[in-house]
């Protein structure tokens, strides 16, 4: 049985009923539900005998200019795939119940989140670390899970936990694609049909790259050139970055050592920005 819990109190009332000793897990969401984050749930089942997640359209989190008044929230739906995923509890709070009117404490990283996403998306991980430090507060899991589709925020997250010393572990869930290549995002519905023939591009730069990268090349800017070719063949997308960093402390590199590296596109198809990544490993 999945409860719904809407308030924090709720959500610590449930909280104190788990048995001491069981691991619990959160698996923080958006909502607008896909394979993607129903991997993320089964990945969470497996590592904790009690699961959670939440659902909430965090407005932190969204620029003036984004879409968070049409960020699709199908809730009723997502209710439904957690209940038959067998999640434990779902936390679903109004926005006055996590921001108070006159709330003015906020989590701000000053490293990991400057680059890529953070310098075109300013105060978008200022939103980020906020309600997740919210949440972990709230709910007080053993883990936490997120996607590796979003790879700065798990940087993000990673280093605020350990500045702030948190005892909570961070787990990491795989991508899910199409058939295509195209990774699964709760924004894909946005596509008109044309740039959702188009849209597959990225992954396929991304693929190049880590071909070139398999078959022993190791300089960064030589990598990147071979992904970005392929992007610049085609005609609606506009790129917005496609970037080979360090994959902790996220700086530039020249050349792919032993910790490997974050290939990191961003691109928008119309109206419409796809983000994706792929993480390469020397070992």
């Amino acid at each position: 049985m999945t409860t719904i819990l809407r308030t924090i109190a709720e959500v610590r009332a449930w909280r104190d009923q788990v048995p001491s000793g069981e691991r619990v897990a959160l698996v923080p969401t958006m909502g607008a539900l896909h394979a993607g984050h129903m991997s993320l749930m089964e990945l969470a089942r497996r590592r904790a005998g009690v699961t959670i997640a939440s659902i909430f359209v965090n407005p932190l989190q969204f620029g003036p200019s984004e879409d968070l008044s049409k960020y699709p929230r199908p809730v009723e739906h997502d209710i439904a795939l957690l209940k038959a995923a067998g999640i434990d509890a779902v936390f679903l709070p109004p926005v006055d119940e996590l921001y108070p009117d006159d709330a003015s404490t906020f989590v701000v990283e000053e490293s990991v989140s400057l680059p890529l996403c953070g310098a075109v998306r300013p105060g978008h991980f200022r939103g980020v670390a906020t309600v997740v430090l919210k949440l972990f507060n709230i709910v007080t899991p053993d883990l936490a899970v997120f996607g590796q589709k979003d790879a700065q925020q798990c940087v993000v997250i990673e280093r605020m936990v350990r500045d702030l010393n948190l005892r909570i572990d961070i787990v990491r869930g795989l991508i899910v694609r199409e058939p295509d290549g195209l990774a699964l995002s709760s924004r894909n519905i946005y596509l008109g049909e044309a740039d959702r023939r188009a849209a597959p591009a990225i992954f396929a730069s991304l693929e190049a790259a880590r071909r070139a990268f398999e078959g022993g090349e190791r300089n960064a800017d030589a990598l990147a050139a071979i992904g970005r070719a392929i992007l610049a063949a085609e005609p609606r997308i506009k790129l917005q970055y496609w970037e080979i960093r360090h994959p902790e402390s996220l700086e530039l590199i020249e050349t792919i050592g032993p910790a490997g590296a974050l290939f990191a596109v961003a691109a928008h198809l119309g109206a419409t920005r796809l983000i994706d990544n792929y993480l390469a490993r020397t070992a």
